[in-house]
């Protein structure tokens, strides 16, 4: 069960992301059918394997063929990652150490997202997608600085860029949803969409 910020959460993200695609106007060039951020692992944490496995779930009910379909993904992508899977591949979670960090920057960097459609392009499970997936695209300040998609802001200067830069969680609010879903249902540590919905 998700706590009940999560939805909020989903909603300032979804507001920004909103905001940050009008300042940016053709320079974000993101849309349905682009998979560029869709190919590649990238770690996620126990909210976000929780609200993909609930989308998962309302699929058995309004759409049991694309359920299928994503479970069959998911289940054969967990097969192609589990060699040199940088963490428990029982499991599904990554180790935390620096070590097997090192190794996850190179882990699995052609592997599709298991709930990309490969034939339309589309995540099946795009309202209950991983908070990574929703800020993807515009420029987000990380540890490294101002980064964007390589496909978008071409032509644009540096401040242009940063004018367009989108506020992610300017409230802290998903450490603190993430803590509060890990103290209560006892699961922690980081996975991959993959592992997530295959179980």
């Amino acid at each position: 069960m998700l706590p009940a910020g999560d939805r909020q959460l989903v909603q300032i993200l979804d507001a920004g992301l909103a905001d940050a695609a009008r300042r940016s106007g053709d320079w974000l060039v993101c849309k349905p059918g682009c998979t560029q951020c869709c190919i590649g692992v990238f770690a996620i944490h126990q909210l976000d394997a929780a609200r993909l496995q609930q989308g998962l779930e309302e699929l058995t009910s309004s759409d049991p063929g694309r359920f299928q379909s994503v479970r069959e993904r998911a289940r054969k992508s967990v097969e192609r990652l589990t060699q040199g899977f940088p963490g428990d591949p029982i499991t599904g979670l990554l180790d935390p150490s620096e070590e097997a960090e090192a190794l996850f920057e190179d882990f699995a960097n052609d592997e599709p997202c298991a709930a990309l459609d490969p034939a339309t392009g589309l995540c099946d499970l795009y309202l209950h997608r991983p908070v990574t997936c929703r800020v993807f695209g515009p420029p987000v300040r990380s540890e490294q600085g101002l980064g964007v998609c390589e496909l978008c802001y071409h032509g644009a200067t540096e401040e242009e860029i940063a004018a367009c830069e989108m506020a992610v969680d300017p409230e802290g609010r998903e450490a603190e949803l993430v803590q509060e879903f890990e103290q209560s249902s006892g699961k922690d540590g980081r996975t991959l969409v993959a592992f997530a919905l295959a179980q």
